[in-house]
């Protein structure tokens, strides 16, 4: 192929600007922020479903600590009652004595309701404290969540405004190339995955950064400065320059 040698220096600007594209494209799948906002949103969604449980807990709590009222409320109201008539003295001596016994009882169970009582009150306590401090965790995971992510938009805004920066020289750049030339460079350039022309440098191509051999350089001393010139190791485009040392 013949390509004039100013077409195939421009093909060196293409390969940079190309580069840059591939290293902004990296760098946008890579963002160090990302692993951190992947992390911190799981952490996030963690903390969330255990304020669910502490607030389902605690709602259950709540329900043990009516029933347990209830269940006081009911012997004191039945006591009160056994007592009124107690006192009344209306009712037989047997009836009287049996009052008196389930006064008795009552008292007993009332007692042991009470403690109940106490215990699932004093469990809401816990539990309140537990969900409050469930709640206070989740909002800072949620703000952590809320800072990476601007800070992961700001990079992303960063690359995209480069990227088109990038690509707008590319389209000036390009057309400078020639069709069939550049034709040839992004062929390669998706076979070699990404770097498809490289300077000759001192006898070493920049692209496999390997020496070429005396044949090799005999044969590029040779070629006419139009031709278009490939390493026999990679088979990049070789562009020579004042530096290639032939």
């Amino acid at each position: 192929m013949k390509a004039d040698l100013t077409r195939q220096w421009r093909l060196l600007d293409l390969q940079k600007l190309d580069t840059r594209l591939a290293q902004l494209s990296h760098r946008e799948r890579t963002l160090p922020v990302q692993e951190q906002l992947t992390a911190a949103t799981a952490t996030a969604e963690t903390l969330a479903e255990e304020v669910v449980l502490a607030r389902t807990a605690l709602q259950d709590n709540a329900r043990a600590v009516s029933k347990a009222d209830a269940d006081v409320q009911l012997v004191r109201d039945r006591a009160d009652r056994d007592r009124k008539r107690l006192e009344s003295g209306a009712g037989s001596a047997k009836e009287l004595q049996n009052l008196q016994h389930e006064l008795d009882t009552l008292a007993r169970r009332q007692s042991e309701l009470e403690d109940v009582e106490l215990e699932v009150m004093e469990r809401a306590e816990s539990l309140q404290s537990d969900l409050t401090s469930k709640e206070a965790a989740e909002e800072q995971a949620q703000q952590r969540v809320t800072e990476l992510q601007a800070e992961k938009d700001k990079a992303l805004a960063e690359i995209v405004s480069e990227r088109e920066d990038v690509e707008r020289e590319r389209a000036n750049v390009a057309p400078g190339v020639g069709a069939e030339l550049l034709a040839l460079y992004d062929k390669l350039r998706e076979q070699m995955g990404g770097v498809a022309a490289a300077a000759l440098q001192q006898k070493r191509c920049s692209g496999c950064g390997l020496e070429l051999g005396q044949a090799d350089l005999a044969r590029i001393r040779a070629a006419a400065e139009d031709e278009v010139v490939r390493c026999e190791e990679c088979r990049r485009i070789l562009i020579r320059t004042a530096e290639s040392g032939l």
